[in-house]
């Protein structure tokens, strides 16, 4: 048999058998797997491994990397006795929520229940870590005490931390012209930041209608400078709101886009760290709108919600004297704080690493990293500790804060599990890969794809720096179903 098809059909029986989809339903996610698989990128290619080891697994967080671990390790290791550390009940679609702000999704649209996904061979402990003592081989929770493990997944996710913007906080979404699309509760299994973003464009829509171009709106955009997730989401939100300026939402209308000017306001000086991105985003993206302004190294840092008025840390240099030693001037460093008034934000929170793991042994100790998991770039194993993996938001490596990396970290940390449980040494290695769907307008994406290498491209035989329409097609009708039905299953 061709191995293309063997492979198929094993998918589909696997989406029938295993997933209790009907024999019709599977056949039109067929259908779109390939598609799919563009979109998320085609996994690192690992051998199948498994053990009949009756060891302690415990994977702590019920986000996509937490339960994607264990499900594959409910498959890989069937004598384990393997315990889920997670107290959401719902299952949140994150990257929904840029959806949602655009008012295409609600809010039940990115919800599933968790009990649908957790194998029944797995105890499922409803509670939150505390703390992590990777010497005793062991973690707190705060309704059930101390739990032992031989084996521990890190998948507890990062945290928002809108408090280290000097007036700031989580209460003022959705007031004053304040939104923030980040804005979740993992745990209640709630998007108020989609939902508040939804009505923050219909606000400044309505806003813009009354304005004119000698007297528009003001609206700005930020990008903090820590590590965050889905690092292009802040360009979403910024170019989606502008065009639904233009009329190209879903409730259309006049162009009113004149009557806005839009700042875009982050650290550096470059809109995408892959240089062939950031080109088309700086010379095309950006010029094609014409009321957008990039404020490069504008970093916020207080916010008087009441006066409408944030406070930016503008960090630049300036030439000193000349060197004629080293035939070059010497480069003065500058820092000042710049007020700007706005009618509308949109407040990219800072994001750290959870304190549960930034406060053990687990967490790099210093550096830039400090507090993110210390785990090896490639393999996901702990430096220190080698009986602890991580996967998802929480790694301490240099690039993969997306689902799409979460995808790919699954299979590796699995190989690399059973590896170690068995006496060998992790030998699959993550190549780093991470993918962010630009949404540069309604209905184009350009499709970011990267590496610790560069750019990545899933199918070379695309310019993956255009935006197209296939992408946003895939974006917005498949990959939520791909997620739940085979992401989510550990099917793909």
């Amino acid at each position: 048999m061709d191995r293309n098809i063997e492979t198929s059909k094993v998918a589909y029986d696997a989406l029938v058998n295993e997933s209790g989809m009907s024999r019709r339903d599977a056949l039109k996610v067929m259908g779109l797997t390939g598609g799919a698989a563009m979109m998320m990128g085609a996994p690192t290619q690992v051998e199948a491994s498994s053990t009949d080891k009756e060891v302690r697994i415990v994977v702590v967080g019920g986000g996509a990397g937490g339960i994607m671990a264990t499900v594959r390790l409910s498959k890989a290791a069937p004598n384990a006795k393997i315990t889920l550390i997670a107290p959401n009940e719902i299952h949140l679609y994150q990257p929904g929520q840029v959806f949602m702000a655009a008012g295409l999704y609600t809010e039940s649209d990115i919800q599933a229940k968790n009990a649908d996904f957790v194998p029944s061979s797995v105890n499922w402990v409803k509670d939150e870590v505390t703390a992590f003592d990777p010497d005793r081989n062991q973690v707190t929770t705060a309704k059930n005490g101390a739990i032992d493990y031989d084996y521990l997944v890190v998948a507890t996710g990062l945290a928002y931390d809108y408090e280290a913007i000097e007036g700031m906080s989580e209460a003022l979404v959705g007031q004053n012209g304040i939104s923030s699309v980040y804005l979740n509760d993992p745990v209640a299994g709630t998007a108020r930041g989609g939902v508040a973003t939804a009505q923050w464009f219909k606000d400044m829509r309505k806003a813009a209608e009354s304005a004119s171009p000698e007297k528009p709106i003001k609206v700005i955009c930020t990008q903090p400078d820590t590590p965050i997730k889905c690092g292009g989401a802040p360009q979403k939100i910024l170019y989606l709101s502008d065009d639904n300026l233009r009329g190209n939402g879903p409730d259309g209308g006049a162009d009113v886009s004149k009557n806005a000017q839009f700042s875009f306001c982050k650290k550096g000086k470059t809109l995408f760290g892959v240089p062939a991105y950031n080109k088309t985003l700086v010379e095309e993206i950006t010029p094609m709108y014409g009321n957008i302004t990039d404020k490069w190294n504008h970093v916020l840092r207080k916010i008087d919600a009441k006066n409408k008025v944030a406070t930016f840390e503008h960090k630049y240099q300036t030439k000193g004297a000349y060197d004629e030693d080293l035939e070059e001037y010497d480069m003065i460093d500058h820092v000042e704080m710049i007020e700007m008034e706005y009618d509308f934000i949109h407040v990219v929170p800072p994001m750290k690493p959870v304190d549960a793991v930034a406060k053990s042994k687990l967490g790099w100790q210093k550096g830039t990293g400090k507090g993110w998991l210390e785990c090896d770039k490639n393999t996901l194993q702990h430096r220190r500790y080698k009986n602890v993996f991580g996967i998802g938001d929480i790694l301490g490596v240099p690039k993969g804060k997306t689902g799409g990396s979460a995808r790919h970290h699954g299979p590796i940390l699995i190989d690399n599990m059973i590896s170690v449980i068995e006496g060998g040494e992790p030998t699959a290695s993550f190549d780093g890969y991470t993918v962010c769907p630009l949404k540069t307008q309604y209905g184009e994406i350009m499709l970011a794809e990267f590496n610790y290498d560069g750019i990545a491209p899933s199918f070379p035989i695309l310019d993956p720096s255009r935006p197209r329409w296939i992408w946003w097609a895939f974006d917005l009708y498949m990959l939520k179903t791909m997620y739940w039905q085979l992401m989510m299953r550990g099917l793909m």
